[in-house]
């Protein structure tokens, strides 16, 4: 009989522990683990948070068959910026592991409630920003566990992270590779600059470093440079749809980059970028209707006017005035603005 219990008992010990969702780490770690090489393994790691909302992050990874760096690819922080999404999904079904040296790991939606739902910037189950939720909490909103999966487990084995952004749904954006001028890391900083000049885009943004350690990073590829690692940014595709240059554009600059770290062949020689190494950030004073008839790689000068907003009955009531020289990064490409948001992005060079 007490044999007969126990035996019920750990049945039912089993069945329970059969219906709990796997941890993340230990769904990407063992997955990440796997022996046999070479090898594509796609996984989604389940993370629940204590309002039981839950999110389902799709992560492949692909290993060669000689050892080699880990680059990891980073797209869907923002579930509207769609190019980088596509291109990241066209890069699983097209990287050789035959072919690669090391390993490559692409998260294709990091934020696919944003994704589903057509939400701009912020996850819709918690009304929080992906990329202002770095390094996460493990126990926190759904947000910040998945900010803590990606700075516990992915960022930790990765040698080099690359965060692919595009223009949200109400940006008109200039294509660029940009990277973090950290002059306290010195050589993760030198490949970054690199790779982004490999990468073959037309443009290129260096941001200054002034992040202290004890500071949250709040960006995805912030966060990995804090941690002392290789990091860089492609921002290509723009106004919430798919325009296929920018989907080549992204894919392109991925293959070149795993060309310069002797990780996979390819084909082409990338040009040398324009540097632009300062930026300026044009915010609405007025709430209204944003007009202007400028686009994002516009040349503009001090003082000139970019654009203006008007009243719901159409009378103009700001004007907004270029601070400084430069060419324009992003703007705004929708009609709604509202005070304190940035319209322009300047890019200029010191």
């Amino acid at each position: 009989m007490i044999r007969t219990q126990i035996t019920k008992l750990a049945l039912a010990l089993v069945l329970t522990l059969g219906t709990l969702p796997l941890r993340a780490q230990d769904n990407f770690k063992d997955a990440f683990a796997e022996g046999s090489v070479p090898f594509t393994k796609n996984i989604r790691v389940t993370l629940t948070d204590a309002q039981n909302h839950t999110a389902s992050v799709p992560i492949t990874i692909l290993k060669g068959k000689k050892e080699g760096p880990v680059f990891t690819i980073l797209s869907g922080v923002h579930g509207f910026e769609y190019p980088p999404i596509i291109a990241a999904q066209e890069l699983i079904q097209e990287i050789d592991v035959d072919r690669l040296t090391g390993t490559v790991i692409i998260v294709p939606i990091a934020n696919t409630a944003s994704f589903f739902s057509r939400t701009p910037f912020n996850n819709p189950l918690d009304n929080v920003n992906l990329n202002r939720a770095f390094p996460g909490d493990a126990a926190g909103s759904i947000t910040q566990r998945i900010a803590a999966m990606f700075t516990t487990d992915i960022i930790p084995v990765s040698d080099v992270l690359l965060d692919i952004h595009g223009g949200d749904a109400s940006e008109d954006l200039l294509p660029f590779v940009c990277y973090y001028n950290n002059e306290q890391k010195p050589e993760q900083t030198q490949l970054a600059r690199r790779l982004s000049i490999a990468s073959g885009f037309q443009y290129m943004v260096t941001y200054p470093y002034t992040l202290k350690d004890s500071e949250p990073a709040q960006y995805a590829f912030k966060q990995a440079v804090q941690d002392g690692k290789t990091a860089l940014s492609i921002e290509s595709g723009k106004l919430g749809n798919v325009q296929k240059e920018a989907v080549a554009s992204i894919k392109k600059g991925v293959y070149h980059m795993l060309h310069e770290m002797n990780m996979y062949e390819t084909n082409g020689s990338p040009t040398k970028p324009i540097e632009l190494n300062g930026q300026v950030y044009v915010k609405a004073d007025t709430k209204g209707v944003f007009y202007s008839d400028l686009k994002a790689g516009d040349s503009v000068k001090k003082g000139d006017i970019l654009g203006h907003t008007k009243d719901e009955f159409g009378n103009i009531i700001g004007k907004i005035k270029a601070p400084r020289s430069g060419i324009i990064l992003y703007k705004i490409g929708t009609p709604p603005v509202n005070v304190g948001e940035t319209v322009f992005c300047i890019g200029y060079n010191h």
